[in-house]
C-alpha cells in the first residue's frame, strides 16, 4: 500500500483546486495513467499516477483545494497488473471473469469519471471468457512496443492520446529521451481499428466538465432551487475579481472615438493579410504601444508588499476572452516588437487556444495591461474591472452608425466607446483622460500605424 502525495507541479506553487477525478476507488490503475486534474493559477495539469494498482482511496472531492504533499491517493500495488494471471490458474474460468470485471467497467459505469476509462476497458474483459491464460498474454503485449519506465509526455499529449482512445504504455516516443509526441499517437491511432470508436466515446472538453459539473449536470425539477458550488476556474475568477475590486480604487473614464477610418483600413489591409484574418483589436494593441510612450506608467504593475509601481519596459497585453469554462486572459508577449499582421494571427492561436481549454500557464502570465472588448455582443459602454496587480485595463466596445456634426452638416459615421478603469491609487483622472485622449487621436488617424515597422 501507497500513500501518493499531491507532487510538486510548478516553481512557487503550494496548493492545487481538483477539478476532476478521472479514476474511482475501486479502479485497478497502471503507472503513469492521469488520476485527476488539478488547477494552479488558471492553468489544469493531469497528475499522472506513480505505480500500478488498485485505487483504494481518494482524498478530497472536485473542488476541494488542497496542499501540495498532502495525501491525494491510496493504492494497493499488491498484486497490480499481473494479478489476474494467478487468480485464474487455480480455480475454473468461470469463477475466474468475477474477480476481473468487478473491477473494471462495471464499477466504474456510476461514477462522473467513468468515460474518461471506458473506452480502454472492454477488452480485457472480453479476454477471460477465450482461455484462462489470455490475460497473461495482455499485459506481455505492450513491453516490446516501448522502452521499460515510466511514459515520457506532455499533460496536453496524455490527453491527446485519451481521447484518441490510445494506451500511451504501448507507444514507442520518438521525442527527446523516448518522450511521446503527439505525431506518435497520431501513428498509433491509425494503426488501431478500435481508435474511432474510442474518439466519439471520448469525454468532453475539460472547459465543459468545468462549467458543467457531475452535481448539476441532471436538470432540477421545475420550480425546484438547485444549489451550483464554485469550482475550478469559475471560482479562480471570482476569487482575482473580489481580490482586484478591494484593493484597487477603480475609476473609469469614457470617450467615444470616431472609427471610420478605422474599419477602412482594416478592410483595405485584409486581403494582404491573407489567410490571417484582421479584426480590430491588434491595429488597438498597436496604438497603445505608441500612447504608452508618452504615458509609461499606464503599462505597469503594482508590487503590494513593497507599495511601488512598477512600470515594465515590454508591452505585454492580456485579451479576456469569453469561454464556457470562464474568462481567461491569455498575454500576447513583446507586441512593440510584432506587426499588426504578427499580432493579429498570435492574437487568433491563444484566443483559440483558450476556447480548446489548451493554455499553457506562460500562456496566462506577465501582463503589464488588459484589453476586454464585448463589440461583438453589443452595448456602448462598460466599466471593467482591472486585473490585478496591473493598474489599468480598456473597454473596446461596439463600433455603430451614428449620426455626428460634422463641419456643421450631419452625417453617418463608424462611432466606438472607449471605457478604460484606472488604478486611483497611482493614475490621477487627469493622466486617465489625456491617455485616453492620445488614444482616440491615434485611433482616427490609424495610418500612422503603418510606418510602425515593427
Amino acid at each position: 500500500m501507497i500513500v501518493f502525495e499531491l507532487p510538486e507541479i510548478g516553481e512557487g506553487i503550494v496548493e492545487g483546486e481538483i477539478v476532476r477525478w478521472l479514476v474511482a476507488e475501486g479502479d485497478r490503475i497502471q503507472r503513469d495513467q492521469p488520476v485527476c486534474e488539478i488547477m494552479t493559477d488558471k492553468a489544469t495539469v493531469e497528475i499522472p499516477s506513480p505505480a500500478a494498482g488498485t485505487v483504494v482511496r481518494r482524498h478530497g472531492e472536485e473542488g476541494d483545494v488542497i496542499a501540495v504533499h498532502a495525501p491525494l491517493l491510496e493504492i494497493d500495488e499488491s498484486g497490480a497488473g499481473v494479478a489476474p494471471a494467478p487468480s485464474e490458474a487455480a480455480p475454473a474460468p468461470a469463477k475466474a471473469e468475477a474477480p476481473v470485471q468487478a473491477p473494471a467497467p462495471e464499477k466504474t459505469a456510476a461514477p462522473a469519471s467513468a468515460p474518461a476509462e471506458a473506452p480502454a476497458k472492454p477488452a480485457p474483459a472480453e479476454a477471460p471468457a477465450k482461455a484462462a491464460p489470455a490475460p497473461a498474454e495482455a499485459p506481455a503485449k505492450p513491453a516490446p512496443a516501448r522502452p521499460a519506465g515510466p511514459v515520457l509526455a506532455s499533460p496536453a499529449v496524455r490527453a491527446y492520446a485519451r481521447q484518441k482512445g490510445v494506451d500511451l504504455s504501448t507507444v514507442r516516443g520518438t521525442g527527446k529521451g523516448g518522450r511521446v509526441l503527439r505525431g506518435d499517437v497520431d501513428a498509433a491511432a491509425a494503426a488501431s481499428p478500435a481508435a474511432v470508436e474510442a474518439d466519439l466515446a471520448a469525454p468532453p472538453a475539460v472547459a465543459e466538465r468545468i462549467v458543467a459539473p457531475p452535481a448539476v449536470a441532471a436538470p432540477a425539477p421545475a420550480g425546484e432551487d438547485r444549489r451550483v458550488r464554485i469550482v475550478g476556474l469559475r471560482r479562480r475568477i471570482a476569487r482575482k475579481m473580489v481580490e482586484s475590486y478591494r484593493t484597487v480604487p477603480h475609476f473609469t473614464y469614457v470617450d467615444e472615438v470616431d472609427a471610420t477610418r478605422l474599419v477602412e483600413l482594416r478592410r483595405a489591409l485584409q486581403p494582404a493579410a491573407g489567410e490571417v484574418k484582421l479584426t480590430y483589436i491588434p491595429f488597438i494593441m498597436k496604438a497603445l504601444c505608441l500612447v504608452f510612450r508618452e504615458f509609461p506608467t499606464v503599462n505597469a504593475v503594482m508590487d503590494e508588499e513593497a507599495e511601488t509601481l512598477v512600470v515594465r519596459a515590454p508591452v505585454n497585453i492580456g485579451i479576456a476572452t469569453d469561454t464556457e469554462a470562464g474568462l481567461v486572459v491569455p498575454v500576447v508577449k513583446n507586441v512593440q516588437d510584432k506587426p499588426i499582421v504578427q499580432l493579429a494571427a498570435e492574437l487568433a492561436e491563444l484566443t483559440g487556444k483558450a476556447r480548446a481549454g489548451r493554455l499553457a500557464l506562460d500562456d496566462l502570465q506577465g501582463g503589464t495591461f488588459t484589453i476586454t472588448s464585448v463589440g461583438n455582443i453589443g452595448g456602448r459602454f462598460a466599466t471593467p474591472i482591472i486585473n490585478h496587480p496591473e493598474v489599468a485595463i480598456l473597454g473596446v466596445n461596439q463600433i455603430h452608425d451614428r449620426p455626428v456634426a460634422r463641419d456643421g452638416q450631419v452625417v453617418i459615421r463608424k462611432m466606438m466607446y472607449l471605457s478604460p478603469s484606472f488604478d486611483h491609487r497611482v493614475i490621477d483622472g487627469a493622466v486617465g483622460a489625456r491617455f485616453v485622449s492620445a488614444l482616440k487621436a491615434v485611433l482616427e488617424e490609424p495610418e500612422r500605424l503603418l510606418l510602425e515597422l515593427r
